[in-house]
């Protein structure tokens, strides 16, 4: 590769990548109106009566965009030393995905609509307005679902078979003439009322049948505050481990606040700020 070669591929890796630089910034925020335009214009096209008026100019400015987005997500790839990685990673991902759907709609009619996940790609707001730091609590969120994962897995498990118990005797105290016309049917329902949505398409008749009804409403009221309670526990947990590891690198004292910059016992700067 050649000193021009590597000239343009730093400097178009500084004004994509690095946001701190004017031309980074001033690419970002480009990025970001354009992203949140294509979705205006996705959200526009979905709307019998626009669509009807504005057909051609949708269409236009679809393509507009994802011709837009794909040359910079080809640029990307160029940049990045490590491409393959990029394309893994999860704005990799999210990236590829802002352009497949049009791709996609030549074959599958329709599929052009999902391109309103490009709106993650706003997520990038965040190195422009330097909330880099808030990415550290949703760090800490994720690390408390995760330790919280077998726990929410068996309260789900529990509830799955809590509402094929009770779908099933709804099932056998209501019967078809009440609406309940099969098993999956009031298992249907079941999850509707256990989860206190009621929609109402469906209801017991029967007195035995509105007891039960009642008494799996007061379960459902019950057990919202369950995986609440798991993922407060894993994130209290978070933030004291957190809280344990930081070390100051001057006294080697642990334990400081999270957002503390200075050591509280001897006043050094901390690292990871």
């Amino acid at each position: 590769m050649t000193g021009a070669s590597t000239g343009w591929r730093q400097r178009a890796y500084e004004i994509i990548f690095e946001a701190e630089t004017p031309a980074g910034k001033a690419f970002d925020i480009a990025l970001i109106l354009a992203i949140l335009l294509s979705v205006i214009a996705v959200m526009l096209d979905s709307i019998a009566s626009v669509r009807a008026k504005h057909e051609t100019a949708l269409h236009i400015a679809e393509w507009f965009f994802t011709s837009l987005f794909t040359v910079e997500y080809i640029l990307r790839l160029y940049c990045v030393r490590a491409p393959l990685k990029y394309a893994r990673s999860f704005f990799g991902v999210v990236d590829l995905m802002a352009v497949l759907p049009t791709y996609i709609s030549l074959l599958l009619p329709g599929s052009q609509y999902l391109l309103v996940i490009r709106i993650i790609r706003v997520l990038r707001v965040f190195r422009i307005l330097k909330f880099a730091h808030h990415t550290r609590e949703a760090r800490l969120l994720v690390q408390a679902l995760y330790a919280s994962r077998r726990k929410i897995t068996v309260f789900i498990l529990a509830v799955l078979s809590l509402v094929v118990i009770l779908g099933s005797l709804m099932y056998l105290v209501e019967g078809e003439k009440n609406g309940f016309t099969s098993i999956p049917k009031s298992i249907y329902w079941a999850v509707v009322t256990l989860t206190t949505v009621g929609y109402g398409d469906i209801s017991p008749q029967t007195p035995l049948g509105q007891a039960l009804a009642a008494l799996i409403m007061i379960i459902g009221y019950s057990i919202i505050a369950i995986p609440t309670g798991i993922v407060s526990v894993e994130i209290a947990e978070a933030y004291r481990k957190r809280n344990v590891e930081r070390t100051c690198p001057g006294c080697g004292n642990r334990g400081h606040d999270p957002d503390a910059s200075h050591c509280k016992y001897c006043g050094g700067e901390l690292s990871g700020n």
